[in-house]
Order: structure tokens, then sequence, then C-alpha cells
């Protein structure tokens, strides 16, 4: 392990293998070797943003069996808002000082294109300083099917009705054994990588998660990061690395027994590692927990995501995330654990210290 730890320190490249491999180390060895890039990198510096999730619709033709939110027998409350009730939570957020709305949801086959690309650009028209985070390849995939066009016409479509950046989701994990079992049907990894890629090639930013703790090994956790560090190389339009750790409650996998802290630490601290050239690993405290991110900081975590103010998806799941983090308590919280609370804008463009 010594050897192991020894090419970890000089920025080696390692096999497959002795990836998982870093996965034997303690955790405290594997926390230091990422937090020494984590201070490399940015410092003391911890990275949140004042933003807002919308969800849309949780009317899906997919079913995929981690999934808690979309509408089914586990969820038989099926929604779809209107423009007008997704304008008026904007103007309500917009109050409160947000630099960014993300808006992400389900793969909604009774509402047409229009439905979606008219709400991005009436919040564009209304608030053009407020940057629009949206739609996952897998929503992308979802449309390209549905209405009969290539991922190109969707991208262009999104870019020429206001969206400045897209989320993560729906990578899942790439490997398509377990992809095939968890979301069958769902866009698949190929093509998760190239929605990706051609949103890079138009010049704009996006970010890349991994849902991780359900039914995956260690092992799909490493191909999945090496993946993204090769597109990385290619194009250098990922901004940040998510690792969503997966909510055991109302959905079809069944596990259950929620991952252990530990490996949540374990996998954070090895995509810091891995991952040198995606700039900034988040630790999402949605699915975390806050206290958890919080620890996350020391293994290699230099952003927390943001205040959020509602989220649906991961708290049908059981997540404590239902109503966001205020604001205040958020930078409280970073400044308390020894860390710079730094607000950033979408691009992570810093605006002030807090």
């Amino acid at each position: 392990m010594k050897n192991l730890i020894s090419k970890v320190e000089r920025g080696e490249e390692l096999s497959l293998n002795e990836w998982v491999k870093l996965y034997d180390l303690d955790i405290y060895t594997l926390g230091e070797l990422a937090d020494s890039i984590r201070k490399e990198l940015h410092g003391n510096k911890t990275y949140f943003n004042i933003n807002r999730h919308i969800n849309p619709t949780n009317i899906c033709k997919d079913i995929c069996k981690f999934c808690a939110y979309s509408a089914n027998r586990k969820n038989p409350n099926p929604y779809t808002m209107s423009h007008d009730e997704i304008l008026e939570i904007v103007r309500n957020s917009a109050k409160n000082g947000i630099t960014e709305v993300h808006i992400v949801s389900a793969h909604n086959d009774r509402v047409g294109l229009d439905w979606y690309m008219d709400i991005f650009r009436k919040i564009k028209k209304e608030f053009p300083n407020i940057h629009i985070k949206a739609l996952t390849a897998a929503e992308i995939h979802f449309l390209s099917e549905e209405h009969n066009l290539d991922y190109d016409e969707v991208v262009e479509l999104m870019i020429e009705n206001g969206v400045d950046s897209m989320p993560g989701g729906g990578a899942e994990i790439f490997d398509e054994k377990v992809r095939n079992y968890i979301c069958k049907g769902k866009v698949s990894s190929e093509n998760w990588l190239k929605i990706h890629k051609i949103w890079h090639q138009r010049g704009r930013k996006s970010n890349a998660t991994m849902l991780f703790g359900h039914v995956e090994g260690r092992r799909e956790r490493i191909d999945h990061m090496i993946r993204l560090r090769e597109l990385q190389k290619e194009t250098g339009g990922f901004n940040a690395f998510i690792p969503l750790v997966y909510q055991t409650e109302n959905n079809y996998l069944n596990v259950k027994e929620p991952i252990t802290g530990q490996e949540i630490l374990k996998t954070i601290a090895i995509s810091r590692i891995l991952l040198r050239n995606i700039p900034h690993i988040k630790a999402y405290w949605v699915t975390s927990t806050i206290n958890l991110a919080l620890v996350a900081q020391e293994f290699g975590a230099n952003d927390l995501d943001g205040t959020i103010e509602r989220e649906s998806i991961n708290s049908s799941a059981g997540a404590k995330s239902r109503y966001g983090v205020e604001l205040g308590k958020l930078v409280e919280l970073i400044r308390d654990s020894g860390f710079r609370p730094i607000e950033r804008d979408s691009l992570y463009n810093e605006i002030r210290e807090w």
C-alpha cells in the first residue's frame, strides 16, 4: 500500500484495480491524500450558491427502480405545474436573491416540447440575470426520442430558449449491467456522455453525477469516474463532480441498509484524487445530510451546492431536504467547521466571502 500511496502523492496514473484498492486504505490516510489536493486547488474555500430547485412534473414514462419521485404505486400523486405556477416560484425566490434556478423533472410524455422550452424562455425574459440550469442528459434523450429530434437539435433549442448550463443528473452508474437493472430504458451511458460532449462543444459547462450506495460495487464506481475523466480530458466542460448518495425509501430496489458514512467519505475522497481534471467536488448535502457534507470538506469536497429552498426528488426517497437550508445557517456551518464560506455563481465565479 505504501507504493500505492506514493503513486497517488506523485499524481501518477493508476490502473482500475489500483483505484479500487484505494478503498482498502484507512479512512484517515485517504482523507489526507484527498485533502492535500483540495488545498492545492482551493485552499480553505468552500463554495455554495443561492439557488432554487424546481421540479415541475413527476409524471414519467420511465420507471427507474431507485426513483421515489415519479408518479407510481409508491407515489400516487401525479402533478404537472403550469408555467404561471413556475414563474410565481421564480418571482418569490428572486426576492431572496437567488442567482440560479435549477429545473429538473420527470420524462412527461403528456406535455409537448414547447412546455419545456417555453418556460425557460419566459424565465429568461423576466429574469435575464438568473442563471438557468436545466435538463439532464436523460431528459434530453427523452425529448429527442419523443419528438424525433437528434441531440444537437434539442441542445440548440435549449440554448435558444435561455438554458445556461446543464445539471449532471441521469448518469446514475455507467456500467450497463447495473444500469439495465436499475433504470432500463433510460439514456445509455454512451449517450449520456455523448450529450454532454455536444453541450461542451457549444462552449457550455455542465456538471456530472454518480448515484452510489445501491446495488453497484466499488469497481463500478471507479469505472464511472474514469469515463468522466476521459471525457473531461477531451472537452474540459465539467465544472463539478457530484457523488449522489442513494436514498433507500419508497422505491423498488429494496436495499435494506443504507451505505455507511465511512464508505461515502471514502468515495468522495477517491473522486477528488481520481478526478484531478474536474475542478470541483460537491458534497451534495441533500443526499448525504448536511452534517456529513461538512465532514466531507476534510475529504476533498470544496462545494456544498446551495440553499435550494425546495427539493422534491430526493426528499421523496427519505432525504431531509424538502425545504432547503437557510442561508445564514449554511454560512455559519461552513465557518464553524473551519472553512471560508464563498458564495459563487453557477460557473464558480466568486461573488463574495461571507
